[in-house]
């Protein structure tokens, strides 16, 4: 070979190996964007439903990061919250200035889902990933994209399931107070489909405003209806107004009174006298199991209160969510989505769950009731769980999702 040649080979070689080079150094330079992986935590921290998420979310979502020792793929993961106010303009800027000037990779939590569905749009447009724990069914249906998820429950499994379950009981008359907003129009469109699906009727509905205190028109106006059931389609305090009013009213328990989305705090914020029977569906109860009851000491310990669902939901979210960064080894939101529903869910909560193609997670939810004042043996110890309701039968089955990615 002649030198001329021998110096044309050798620079093509060199420019083959530069080449090289930057492509196996590409990836491990883009692995996390910004280098630090950065998560927010965006719910009601003031609000009527600061108790059952707020600052408890912050902390839940802290928990999962320190189980990362702080870090992943060798990068600092940085937490950041913030309160909505329960306003779907403030949440969204929120998220905007979030993704756009501060680069937060995932939001979580929500506990509104109004706000839930201005920053799920919004997330999916500037390829940012959504964790979410508010419970309208549309998040997975209509509403749902590539880069959500849903966790805890939805209107289906908690309104749907409790109202089949109630009508198949004999309680086949039902009358709604409906929060006047989506979480509540989630909920009692889900609950009148379930009690005409089961060959009830639901005689009457009123939607009062959100975070309302004086709710005794509103109740007398059920009892008058003669429905042998009352459903408060809503949640926080408006929930615990409508238990404890009807109680002094003596509505109940000449009506029953079925109440779909219910907490711990709720049931702590009315104690046991007002609470005691009450039946309802939930996702988390930290008495449940040793794993269950281990992780909420240790929230416990900072907190001074049990965890509710929704902060236990949030834990498994912020720590499947970084599961899945890890497997990927990226921070892309779409390769960590797709990891995010090839992964199992196993955690403190959860035996066995997955997340579904429509982002719906799939974990078995549980009955329980409240117990009497005198089953009770010390603070918290509040619920007895009375049947475990498969992940297959608690949410909506797929083939009647309206999800878009669903292939039919």
């Amino acid at each position: 070979m002649s030198s001329k040649a021998l110096k044309f080979f050798a620079a093509g070689l060199a420019a083959l190996t530069a080449i090289a080079s930057v492509v196996a150094s590409g990836p491990a330079s883009a692995q996390v964007s910004g280098d630090v992986v950065k998560i927010g935590i965006l719910n009601d921290q003031s609000g009527l439903y600061s108790d059952l998420a707020g600052v408890g979310s912050v902390e839940a979502a802290r928990l999962a990061i320190e189980e990362f020792g702080g870090q992943v793929l060798g990068k600092k993961i940085e937490l950041v919250w913030a309160d909505h106010q329960n306003k779907a303009d403030i949440g969204a800027g929120i998220a905007r200035a979030w993704f756009d000037k501060d680069g937060v990779d995932a939001i979580a939590d929500f506990s509104n889902s109004s706000v839930g569905f201005a920053v799920q749009a919004l997330a999916n447009e500037r390829k940012k990933i959504t964790l979410i724990t508010a419970a309208s069914s549309d998040f997975t249906g209509k509403a749902c994209t590539p880069l959500s998820t849903q966790w805890v429950y939805n209107s289906y499994s908690n309104g749907y399931g409790l109202a089949r379950l109630m009508t198949q009981r004999g309680l086949d008359s039902v009358y709604l107070l409906t929060v006047d907003y989506a979480f509540g129009h989630a909920f009692a469109n889900d609950v009148r489909k379930a009690v005409t699906d089961n060959g009830g009727k639901v005689v009457g509905e009123l939607r009062f405003p959100l975070n309302s205190s004086d709710l005794s028109s509103y109740l007398l106006q059920g009892q008058a209806s003669k429905a042998k059931l009352i459903v408060a389609a809503s949640a926080g305090s408006d929930m615990t107004s409508i238990v404890k009013q009807a109680t002094e009213f003596g509505i109940t328990p000449k009506q029953a009174l079925a109440a779909p989305s219910v907490f711990l705090t709720d049931v702590h914020s009315m104690g046991l006298q007002a609470a005691q029977g009450l039946q309802f569906l939930t996702a988390f109860y930290w008495d449940r199991t040793a794993a269950s009851r281990t992780w909420s000491e240790k929230f416990f310990a900072r907190r001074k209160a049990m965890p509710t669902m929704t902060q236990a939901g949030v834990y498994s979210a912020v720590r499947h969510y970084l599961k899945a960064i890890e497997a990927a080894k990226t921070d892309d939101a779409a390769a960590v989505a797709n990891k995010m529903r090839e992964l199992p869910i196993k955690d403190m909560n959860i035996e066995n769950g997955r997340v579904r193609e429509d982002g719906q997670v799939m974990h078995d939810m549980y009955l329980v009731e409240v117990k009497k004042p005198a089953e009770s043996k010390r603070a918290w110890d509040y619920y007895k769980v009375v049947a475990t309701v498969p992940a297959e039968q608690a949410f909506q089955p797929l083939g009647a999702s309206a999800c878009p990615l669903v292939k039919k």
